[in-house]
C-alpha cells in the first residue's frame, strides 16, 4: 500500500509539472509607433489578436511611443543593449542599418524563403544589408500633397496647381481670400523635411539627391540652394500657419481635417485618418510641382517601402520572434492597405476593397513614378539625420540662409 501510494504521489507530481509547463505562456515584447492617434493603431491591435489566436500560449506585449520620442527611445536602447524588445518597429536604410552594424538585429535570411512568394524581393531593398535580410517591410508611403478643393475653389482654383509658378499664384490667391495655404508642424522637424525634400528632388532630381545622401555628391549644390531659398520664401510670404512653430503634427493634421488649411503635405500614411473624415470627399491628393524642369520631373517622389518590423539579436525566442515578425508584417500590410492607410509591401488581394478613395489615388501616383528616394531622416544614419534635420529647423526659423544651409551640411556631412 505504501509503495502504491508513493507511485500515485509521484504520478500526481509529474502531471502537475506537465500541467504547469503546458499553462506557461511565452510573452514577446513589441515596440512600435502605433499610438492611438496613429492610422495603423487598429491594424496592430488586429494583427496581434490574430497572431495570438493562431499561436496558443504566445502573447505579445505591445508598447507604443509617438514618432519622435520613439526614435530617441529605440536609439538609446540599441546603444546600451539593455531592455530591448523582441520585435521592434523601424524605418529602413540608414535608420535600421546603424542597428545592424552594431550587431543588435537578428539576420532573417533563414526565415525569409518561407514568405518570399508573398513578399517580393523588390520590397525588401531598404531592409537588406550586405545581401542579407534584417527586416520585414509591411507598408510603403510617399510624401503626398493633400488639397482641400472647397478652399481652393473659394480662391478661384479648380485643381492643384501644376507648376511652381501657379502654386505661388495659388498661395497668394488663398491669402487674399483669408485662407492659410499650408499647415505644417514647426515643432517636429521631420514634418518640415516633408516640405524641404519635395522641393529638393524637384530641383535637382532623384539621382543627385540619392548621391548626396550616399556622400558621393555634395550638399553645396546650386539646386539645393535654390530649393531651400524657395522653402524660406514660403515662410517669409506667410504661406504656412503662423502658429506652426508651436504645433505638433497631430494638431496640424486635425486642423487640415477641420478645414483650416488649403494644403497639407505629409506622408501618405495620413490617408487613413483623412480618408475617413467628413472632409474626405473634398480632398484631392497630388504631388508638389517641379521647381527646375531641366533637372526634375513631376513624378519624382520622396518615399518608398519603409515601415518595417525587425527582431533583436538578443531575443530569447529567435525562431518564434522571427515568425511573429513575418506573420504580423503580412497582416499589417493587408490591414493598412484595406483600411486606406498605406500601400502594401506584401502581395495584395486584387479584389480587396479599400476604405477610401485616397489610397488608390496614391497607388496610381506611385505607378507613374519616375524615381523614388527614401525620406532623408531614414536614408541617413541617426547622427547624420539629426544634423540634417537641425539645419532644416534653422532654415525654417531664418537663422541661416539657403547658402549657409548647403555649405554647412557639406562641411558636416560630406
Amino acid at each position: 500500500m505504501k509503495k502504491l501510494l508513493s507511485i500515485l504521489l509521484a504520478a500526481i507530481m509529474v502531471l502537475s509539472m506537465v500541467s504547469a509547463v503546458a499553462e506557461e505562456e511565452i510573452t514577446l515584447t513589441l515596440w512600435s509607433i502605433a499610438t492611438e492617434s496613429d492610422s495603423s493603431h487598429q491594424s496592430f491591435i488586429d494583427a496581434i489578436a490574430a497572431f495570438e489566436a493562431a499561436n496558443p500560449g504566445v502573447k505579445i506585449a505591445h508598447d507604443t511611443t509617438a514618432n519622435e520620442a520613439y526614435k530617441t527611445k529605440i536609439k538609446a536602447a540599441m546603444s546600451s543593449g539593455e531592455g530591448l524588445p523582441d520585435i521592434f518597429f523601424t524605418w529602413g536604410m540608414g535608420f535600421l542599418g546603424e542597428f545592424v552594424d552594431a550587431g543588435r538585429v537578428l539576420n532573417l535570411d533563414a526565415y525569409y524563403p518561407t514568405y518570399a512568394a508573398e513578399l517580393p524581393e523588390v520590397m525588401t531593398g531598404n531592409s537588406t544589408y550586405n545581401g542579407s535580410h534584417y527586416g520585414v517591410p509591411y507598408s510603403m508611403s510617399i510624401v503626398a500633397l493633400y488639397a482641400n478643393m472647397d478652399l481652393l475653389k473659394k480662391a478661384g482654383w479648380e485643381d492643384i496647381p501644376a507648376t511652381y509658378e501657379d502654386m505661388i499664384k495659388c498661395c497668394e490667391d488663398l491669402k487674399a481670400a483669408g485662407i492659410i495655404p499650408f499647415g505644417v508642424s514647426g515643432k517636429e522637424l521631420w514634418c518640415l523635411s516633408e516640405y524641404v525634400e519635395p522641393l529638393v528632388i524637384k530641383s535637382i532630381g532623384g539621382a543627385k539627391l540619392r548621391d548626396i545622401y550616399n556622400g558621393v555628391a555634395t550638399w553645396n549644390d546650386p539646386g539645393v540652394v535654390k530649393a531651400i531659398a524657395a522653402f524660406q520664401d514660403m515662410v517669409t510670404k506667410e504661406y504656412f500657419d503662423p502658429s506652426a512653430i508651436a504645433l505638433g503634427n497631430d494638431e496640424v493634421k486635425n486642423n487640415f481635417i477641420a478645414g483650416k488649411y488649403a494644403f497639407y503635405q505629409n506622408g501618405s500614411w495620413n490617408n487613413g485618418d483623412i480618408g475617413k473624415a467628413e472632409i474626405a470627399p473634398n480632398v484631392k491628393v497630388g504631388t508638389f510641382p517641379v521647381l527646375d524642369p531641366e533637372n526634375a520631373t513631376l513624378m519624382q517622389m520622396i518615399g518608398g517601402p519603409n515601415n518595417t518590423l525587425a527582431v533583436t539579436a538578443t531575443t530569447q525566442y529567435p525562431d518564434l520572434a522571427a515568425k511573429a515578425a513575418f506573420e504580423l508584417g503580412k497582416f499589417l500590410s493587408n490591414a493598412d492597405y484595406t483600411s486606406g492607410a498605406n500601400l502594401p509591401c506584401w502581395t495584395a488581394d486584387p479584389n480587396a476593397e479599400v476604405a477610401n478613395d485616397l489610397i488608390p489615388a496614391v497607388a496610381n501616383m506611385v505607378a507613374q513614378a519616375d524615381d523614388m528616394v527614401l525620406f532623408g531622416d531614414n536614408f541617413l544614419s541617426a547622427d547624420a539625420a539629426n544634423t540634417y534635420l537641425d539645419y532644416i529647423g534653422q532654415a525654417f526659423a531664418g537663422d541661416i540662409t539657403a547658402e549657409e544651409f548647403a555649405e554647412g551640411l557639406a562641411s558636416e556631412l560630406n
